[in-house]
């Protein structure tokens, strides 16, 4: 007589755990080493810039007129007490680079905040309502986008007045058109999803649909041009501060220290070359996390 073996419920395969969407995205994102590297910088360089009053040696304002254009220490005539030396008037350049990176990333991340807030708007609002709506937001972006960017900025400014809020603002204007375009574009993507058919039938109001159900699903793209944007509101805002219309001295903003340094790049190199570097550095780091983010966030090109 042969013995059935009955497979009991507890003998069954387990079936395998989905991963976390964290664990999976982060997973995607380190297999990018320059991805790696440049938030291992923006880390680094916000540390500096929030703990700026405890790491720089000096004030970014304080004088010596017993140091004017001293060279970095490893030169000679240069000291310990100003590692990378002083500029025209005595101020230590290690202290206002520091210092200067809370402001140009203050600058940077409320360019983008303002900019990814507003063009969201009107990108939902062009994407859901279409028809004239959608016509006349289109319309103002493609005359913004016509227009040089650096060329607008100095114009919005020019009319604004010089100053750190008024070059802010009209950075935020000339990047504003890509938010916009991009939340429209994923708008028209997910609005024909069931998931919002199904929330329109269930009696959704506009409002809803607008913020709860579309608005989440895509932010995935904008997350991406922030991270892009901040970058470009660096370089934007060093542009107007180098020209004399962004920050103005004596704060440390790294365009503003190139443009006090202008007519010592023969004498004195490196109150050029630091704050010059600082800008190359910061801009090259969130490009390379903003291609990471590209990278795990479209499915398309995760490997």
């Amino acid at each position: 007589m042969t013995a059935e073996v009955m497979e009991t419920p507890s003998a069954a395969a387990p079936s395998a755990t989905p991963p976390h969407p964290l664990k999976e995205f982060w997973s995607y994102f380190r297999a990018n080493t320059g991805a790696v590297i440049g938030l291992a910088v923006i880390v680094l360089v916000l540390a500096l810039a929030a703990l700026a009053d405890v790491v720089a040696p000096h004030s970014p304002t304080l004088t010596n007129e017993a140091m004017f254009l001293k060279p970095p220490f490893w030169q000679q005539g240069g000291s310990l007490a100003y590692p990378l030396g002083t500029d025209a008037i005595g101020r230590d350049i290690l202290s206002r680079l520091i210092h200067g990176a809370r402001l140009s990333l203050t600058i940077g991340i409320a360019v983008v905040a303002l900019s990814i807030l507003v063009g969201t708007a009107l990108g939902l609002a062009a994407g859901y309502f279409r028809g004239i709506v959608d016509i006349a937001i289109m319309r103002v972006m493609d005359i913004i986008l016509t227009l040089p960017s650096l060329l607008l900025a100095i114009v919005i400014v020019a009319i604004l007045g010089p100053g750190l809020m008024n070059a802010m603002l009209a950075v935020a204007v000339v990047v504003l058109p890509h938010y916009v375009r991009i939340a429209r574009a994923a708008v028209l993507a997910e609005a024909s999803r069931d998931y919002v058919t199904a929330a329109k039938v269930s009696g959704a109001g506009t409002l809803r649909l607008m913020f709860k159900e579309i608005l989440p699903n895509c932010m995935a793209p904008l997350i991406v041009q922030a991270s892009l944007g901040i970058s470009t509101a660096i370089l934007d805002a060093a542009a107007l501060g180098f020209l004399g219309l962004g920050a103005q001295p004596p704060a440390p903003e790294w365009g503003t220290m190139l443009a006090d340094a202008r007519e010592f790049v023969l004498r004195a190199w490196w109150v050029v070359t630091f704050p010059g570097l600082m800008i190359l550095i910061t801009v090259l780091a969130f490009n390379l996390l903003g291609d990471g983010l590209r990278d795990a966030f479209d499915p398309k090109l995760k490997r």
